[in-house]
């Protein structure tokens, strides 16, 4: 069927914005990574002499870079709105965030939700597929400290090993508060057969909208970053204190992101913006890490428990286009998160800023020695 002239002129319009923004989000890659590479590399007296004051810094710059990946999305008209938990008075504490994976813009979605609660962007570690490295971003979080995990049986052990030694080495060196992972271990499309079909094995239930998680990672965190154990569980989080001395982990944040129409949105939507502007929909729950047990089995079943009321999440919120309130409220209450636009154009001309000045930099020290 032959298309209209609106159709046409739309169709042009989606096309050419698309164009324009893969344009402006190279040169915007271009100018901010090596700026903040470069940014390092003159500060490592600083490193040698103040080890705390350099990764400050460096979790500033590296909350600046996720706030230019956050913008990309804002200015397309994607938006968040927020339910359940409120997390900002923990957002100082030690956490292990447990996310469900649908697609690659799950990452972008917490990028943006998470830059206005408080130090959590720049003191945060992720937990990312080894092939997140080879990306644009990769260098930026491999000197961040993220930890890049390889999939599959036969690298299992090995993995777990590097990934208890890797948070010996950085997590409370620099000074690390909450540690995301993303337990499912794959995105749903590609999960889903697998993990039904081993539900159905084994007799366990039956998920349509989530996966039955992994336990390595989530086993490995919990036992190298949790508090002292007791009878089994890990201590701390009260629940009626704010704040904690404890080094530990003091709670576990388990967050449920659903797409409008159960369409998972992509970092290519999220960078070209072919889609209508839409609202993501993201919600906390909060347990405290005492109540979280620490064997194998039964932080299995805790583990698998809190997918299974994720499934329930989900299927509630496709059905109805809002989370189910909490327990003793009749209805759920959401809070749209909101970006501060001067604020993404500030640290936008700022990249920009420094890139010109590396680059006449470089070129001085360039036309100097050769």
């Amino acid at each position: 069927m032959a298309l209209t002239l609106e159709q046409a002129w739309r169709l042009g319009w989606i096309l050419l914005k698309a164009v324009l923004r893969f344009i402006f989000m190279v040169m915007n890659n271009l100018v901010a990574i090596p700026s903040y590479v470069l940014y390092l590399i003159v500060l490592q007296p600083v490193r040698l002499m103040d080890s705390r004051t350099f990764w400050h810094i460096e979790g500033v710059m590296f909350k600046w870079l996720l706030a230019m990946v956050s913008s990309w999305g804002w200015a397309a008209g994607y938006t968040v709105m927020e339910w359940g938990d409120d997390v900002r008075p923990i957002s100082e504490e030690a956490a292990v965030v447990i996310a469900n994976h649908q697609a690659t813009g799950d990452v972008c979605t917490l990028m943006m939700c998470l830059q206005d609660k408080g130090t959590v962007v720049r003191k945060m570690m992720w937990l990312m597929d080894h092939v997140f490295k080879y990306t644009n971003f990769g260098l930026v979080s491999l000197i961040h400290g993220d930890f890049f995990i390889r999939q599959g049986k036969a690298h299992r052990d090995k993995q777990l090993f590097l990934l208890k030694d890797h948070l010996d080495k950085y997590y409370h060196s620099r000074d690390r508060k909450w540690i995301v992972l993303f337990p499912e271990g794959g995105f749903l499309r590609k999960r889903r057969e697998t993990s039904q079909s081993f539900s159905k094995k084994y007799n366990l239930p039956f998920l349509k909208h989530v996966t039955l998680p992994r336990m390595g990672a989530t086993e490995v965190i919990l036992k190298s970053l949790g508090p002292q154990q007791e009878n089994g569980s890990l201590a701390g989080g009260d629940a009626t204190r704010s704040a904690s001395k404890s080094r530990g982990l003091q709670w576990v944040i388990d967050i449920t992101i659903a797409y409008t129409k159960a369409k998972p949105m992509d970092i290519q939507t999220w960078i070209l913006a072919y889609r209508s502007p839409t609202v993501t929909h993201v919600h906390y729950r909060i347990y405290p890490i005492k109540d979280v047990p620490i064997e194998t089995e039964p932080l299995t079943n805790w583990l698998y428990q809190r997918f299974v009321e994720k499934e329930e999440l989900l299927a509630h919120f496709y059905e109805t286009g809002a989370f189910p309130p909490p327990k003793g409220q009749k209805e759920a209450v959401s809070k749209e998160m909101t970006l501060d636009p001067v604020w993404l154009f500030l640290i936008q001309s700022l990249a920009f800023a420094s890139g010109y000045m590396w680059y006449n930099i470089l070129q001085y020290f360039y036309y100097v020695f050769f």
